[in-house]
């Protein structure tokens, strides 16, 4: 379409620069320069939102994979910290597939999988912690339990003398007196009952901690693939 001159009203070209008649500059008007324009501009909308989660959709996720993962732990023990990794990672893959984002900051992947992990761990803590009171006072396995955790502390005792032989000379006298003090206790119900809270604690608190690791990795991983080329 024909544009005309704003100084001589003569028809001009709309490629053309500069009016064929008296040399004014005319300005250019081109639809692909606005949408290379407006193309950073979306991928900063892209960047900037990258960080935001739709919360619903990544709680249903969450408790559809962390609820079984957590269980599954309380058997596991310490090889359950893989099965998290693997678990937190799964999440924001199928989190990712739902929405379908264009990707998530790594930051973002790391927080769902702290939610997944949060709720696992909870549930291997209330899963440890029944088991052992279903063995102790309805399997009546009271006695097996208690020679378990002696033992246990017995080999913990070794290992401790082992360790202050080895750091240097003591007073004998008041080392044992130490160690006998902390073998009563540890031996004593509110000893084993602290100790076993203090230890189903902090695999709780190591669940959650690699499954944030598993969503951050979810992230990334699912990042390269994902991302949005310019």
């Amino acid at each position: 379409m024909e544009t005309t001159c704003s100084r001589c009203h003569q028809a001009v070209q709309p490629d053309t620069c500069y009016c064929p008649v008296c040399g004014m500059p005319q300005l250019v008007y081109s639809s692909e320069a606005v949408l290379e324009s407006d193309q950073p501009a979306r991928w900063n909308d892209a960047v900037r939102d990258a960080g935001s989660i739709a919360w619903r959709p990544a709680l249903r996720t969450a408790l559809m994979l962390g609820v079984p993962a957590g269980v599954l732990c309380s058997f596991l023990g310490l090889p359950g910290l893989l099965l998290m990794i693997i678990t937190g990672a799964w999440v924001v893959t199928l989190y990712m597939r739902s929405q379908r984002p264009a990707w998530i900051t790594i930051g973002a992947g790391a927080r769902i999988g702290l939610v997944t992990g949060l709720l696992a761990g909870w549930l291997a803590l209330a899963s440890s912690g029944g088991q052992l009171f279903t063995q102790r006072y309805f399997l009546h396995q009271s006695s097996e339990i208690d020679k378990q955790w002696k033992d246990l502390v017995d080999l913990n005792m070794q290992t401790t003398q082992q360790i202050s032989a080895w750091i240097g000379p003591a007073d004998p006298a008041q080392v044992q007196t130490m160690r006998a003090q902390t073998q009563n206790w540890m031996l004593s119900p509110e000893g084993q009952a602290g100790m076993m809270t203090a230890s189903f604690c902090w695999v709780s608190f190591l669940l959650v901690l690699f499954s944030a690791a598993g969503g951050a990795l979810g992230a990334r991983f699912q990042a390269r693939s994902r991302r949005p080329k310019i």
